[in-house]
């Protein structure tokens, strides 16, 4: 490899995504006029630069390289408007020149190396080494399912060994101790300092940087980077050929990669180091200032791209950029009430400069804007400036792809959807509402839907409105709620529902993985639906997908899940499970209508349900034995079932009353079980007060063990401790029950009732009382007791009142 060739040639070291750079390196093209540009990028996305600097595609955009073997795996190379390569490529277009790409290839970035992605961040740009970068950067991997993204790689430039150690004794970054040799608080005030604010030549500049970057790439294990290094140094070398001669060729690179070209520190054996490649494309997508902020996890980024584009298009004007700013802040202020005029503006801007004089900055920075802004115009309250101005310097702008990228079906299919139904499409998170009762929303739900169960990041389900009786839909209602956590069986039975949406590039990401599932949303949900169903060993699990199947409007997947709910339930002794599914049945048998459920046919619903619902009933009493921990997905089943019986006509009501009786008046049932149901059949009349009185009286009776009698007492209350307390047959029996405990007996049982009386509020506790003091005859005796207190009569009040004191420490003793 010819090392000095390389050297010779104009080798201009950038940092990704810095006005500075970028000016200074258009204004270097100028001066030396290349025939051929290379620039560090994936060298199978050449094809795309073409489109990258069309008219119709605005920045900021983002070359998207993913795996085409079925793995979701994929790699991003963001571009804004003011990043160095971007404005090489567009030069090159704009004089003709032959440009191409000479990193390692998508298939590389994604291949595994020693344990870890390749990736394509560089030495230079320490991007993350700040911790709360670090934190943000792993929310980020977690919303793109762990795609690689530029410096998300641990060996994008870490502190290494031989590195100056903190105050603390802990290693120091090469670059913290760069802002600290200079006198600033952190690398990126250092860098807006040293690179970003002053006003370059072109010759300067590049020297500069060039020292800068030979001697942070010294700093921590480079072999990714230096096995990068001989890739991209082979890739010049070959394109060049015998016909180009070094000063007839520019090469733009991350600032550690051209100051190993200067320094001929590049050792062709390592390419070898570098896995093969695997299958990958590559496309073209859009991009947002908040994902190219490294605030919101992207470690090669800055902390303000609309600060940096305003800085850009004034051509450097760190100055006028501080004033637009402050300008947009001070009528952020006056439309909210707040006194702010241009006087705190000039004021604000002036300490601005001045704080940037004090520092030996050339222009304010981010953080001089932020600091005047809170000593003038915010009188020391930073509340608005982080509620507000530093959004604002982030900004929200989302790029666009122009017409020569086709996008995939996918892609298509989703913003056209996107257009024609006026979802949100920025990267800031929008909510809206749903009518379910609109035909035109229940296919907006549809598609929503559908991106959930394709696991497509974009609209989060927020809250619903159900219908019929409050309580079956209340599990809905918990605002932010994701909606694979909100069982299916809610979702479907709902009048309204509120979802939160916002587009990322992770959108587009996850559209272009997917299009291996299918060409439509509707395939992809299908086929992941169908994916779920064969790994479903139950009953209930199936119905579930059977749901997700009728939300996602999939007739496909819905006749599967039918077929297997029908297989499972045959050989099913699984009492939850049953249940589970006899609630899927039963709703979509009373709301599926709205979610276009008629290629099903409702007879065939309606006999699922009623064969079901009867295979259940059968599994009542085996599924209610056991421990109190082991029966509570059956208590949870039971009431399920009740709800069914009373809510569906075309099911067997007597058969479920018949079975619940057969567990209140069984001993080998659990307790809670048993009192549970009781409960039920009282709630719904199915026993009347003097029966349920009897029963109640028989569970609590002296013969039996005061656990058993205390957890059919807790199952009873358990089903609604409002309407049984206010019954005065059940509060008689209760009575009855505490007062035939033996004294040296009640010790022991106490800590068990309170327990069974724990659930009880305020409310319940006080019809209990009026109740105890109805059953005790007490009410006269209270009356009595008020005339007397008119007659000032203390003594027999007390002794008339011994009775109602008992009465209120047997409760006080109990609750």
């Amino acid at each position: 490899m010819d090392l000095d060739r390389l050297a010779a040639v104009h080798l201009f070291p950038v940092r990704h995504h810095s006005p500075r750079s970028s000016a200074t390196l258009r204004a270097y093209l100028d001066e030396v006029r290349p025939k051929a540009i290379f620039v560090e990028g994936p060298s199978d996305a050449t094809s795309l630069l073409e489109a990258l600097v069309d008219p119709k595609t605005v920045p900021p955009v983002a070359i998207l390289g993913y795996r085409t073997d079925g793995e979701p795996a994929s790699s991003l190379w963001p571009f804004a408007a003011y990043s160095p390569e971007y404005v090489a490529v567009k030069w090159a277009f704009e004089h003709g020149v032959r440009v191409e790409l000479i990193d390692i290839p998508v298939g590389t970035t994604l291949a595994p190396f020693d344990g870890a992605l390749v990736g394509h961040a560089d030495a230079d740009d320490p991007g993350g080494h700040e911790r709360e970068i670090d934190e943000d950067r792993g929310e980020q991997q977690g919303e793109h399912g762990g795609h690689g993204e530029p410096g998300e790689h641990a060996d994008d430039g870490g502190a290494g060994d031989g590195g100056p150690a903190s105050a603390e004794g802990e290693q120091e970054s090469i670059y913290a101790a760069c802002a600290r040799a200079r006198g600033f608080r952190s690398f990126e005030e250092f860098w807006e300092a040293s690179f970003e604010a002053p006003r370059y030549d072109p010759g300067p500049f590049r020297e500069a940087l060039l020292a800068y970057a030979d001697l942070v790439r010294s700093d921590g294990d480079r072999l990714i980077h230096r096995a990068r290094d001989a890739y991209m140094a082979r890739s010049i070398l070959e394109r060049m050929g015998p016909d180009l001669a070094p000063n007839e060729v520019a090469a733009v690179l991350g600032a550690a990669h051209a100051a190993a070209f200067a320094a001929r520190d590049v050792d062709p054996a390592l390419e070898a180091r570098l896995p093969a490649p695997i299958p990958c494309a590559v496309t073209l997508i859009p991009f947002s200032f908040p994902r190219l902020s490294e605030q919101l996890g992207y470690g090669a980024g800055n902390r303000a791209p609309q600060y940096y584009q305003r800085a850009h298009d004034a051509g450097g004007d760190f100055r006028r950029a501080t004033l637009e700013v402050l300008i947009d802040f001070t009528e952020h202020l006056r439309l909210r009430g707040f006194m702010a005029s241009l006087a705190d503006t000039i004021e604000a801007f002036r300490l601005a400069v001045s704080l940037a004089e004090l520092r030996g900055k050339a222009e304010p920075g981010l953080d001089e804007v932020r600091e005047a802004t809170i000593a003038t115009m915010c009188r020391g309250d930073a509340t608005h400036v982080d509620g507000f101005l530093w959004p604002a310097v982030i900004g929200r702008n989302v790029g666009r792809v122009g017409g020569s990228i086709g996008k995939n079906s996918l892609q298509e299919e989703f913003w056209r959807e996107v257009r024609e139904r006026r979802l949100p499409a920025t990267d800031a998170p929008e909510s809206f509402r749903l009518s379910l009762t609109n035909e035109v929303e229940v296919g907006t739900s549809v598609l929503l839907h559908r991106l959930r169960i394709a696991k497509i990041p974009y609209a989060a389900y927020a809250g619903t409105r159900a219908a019929g009786r409050g309580g079956a839909g209340a599990r809905g209602q918990r605002r932010g709620q994701a909606a694979s956590e909100v069982p299916p069986d809610e979702l479907l039975r709902q009048l309204s529902e509120t979802w939160e949406a916002q587009w990322t590039p992770a959108t587009d990401v996850a559209l272009v993985e997917k299009i291996v599932l299918g060409d439509t949303l509707e395939q992809v949900a299908t086929r992941l639906l169908e994916e779920d169903l064969a790994a479903c060993h139950t009953t209930g699990e199936a119905a579930d997908v059977l749901l997700n199947a009728v939300l996602a409007s999939s007739a496909r997947a819905a006749a599967s899940a039918l077929d297997a709910c029908d297989r499972f339930a045959a050989g099913d002794s699984d009492l939850p499970s049953l249940a589970r599914a006899c609630r899927a049945f039963a709703g979509l048998a009373s709301f599926g209508s709205s979610r276009s459920l008629s290629s099903l046919g409702d007879g065939v619903i309606a006999t699922m349900l009623e064969k079901t619902f009867a295979r259940a009933v059968l599994r009542v009493h085996g599924g209610c034995t056991g421990s109190d921990e082991a029966v509570a997905p059956a208590k949870e089943a039971l009431r399920t079932l009740h709800d069914v019986a009373l809510s569906q006509p075309i099911v067997d009501r007597a058969a479920w009353f018949e079975a619940a009786r057969a567990l209140v008046d069984s001993d080998a049932v659990n307790p809670t079980a048993s009192g549970l149901a009781c409960g039920l059949l009282y709630l719904a009349q199915g026993i009347d007060d003097a029966e349920v009185a009897r029963i109640v009286g028989l569970r609590l009776g002296s013969a039996a063990p005061p656990e058993a009698a205390a957890s059919f007492l807790a199952g009873f209350l358990e089903v609604n401790a409002l309407v049984l307390v206010k019954s005065r047959p059940v509060v008689e029996a209760l009575d009855a029950f505490l007062g035939s405990i033996l004294p040296e007996r009640f010790k022991d049982t106490l800590p068990v009732l309170r327990r069974a009386f724990g659930a009880l509020g305020a409310t319940e506790r006080r019809y209990l009382l009026e109740n105890v003091l109805a059953a005790r005859k007490l009410g006269d005796k209270a009356r009595a007791a008020q005339a007397v207190l008119l007659e000032k009569d203390r003594e027999k009040l007390k002794e008339m009142s011994e009775d109602l004191s008992q009465a209120m420490d047997d409760l006080d003793d109990l609750l």
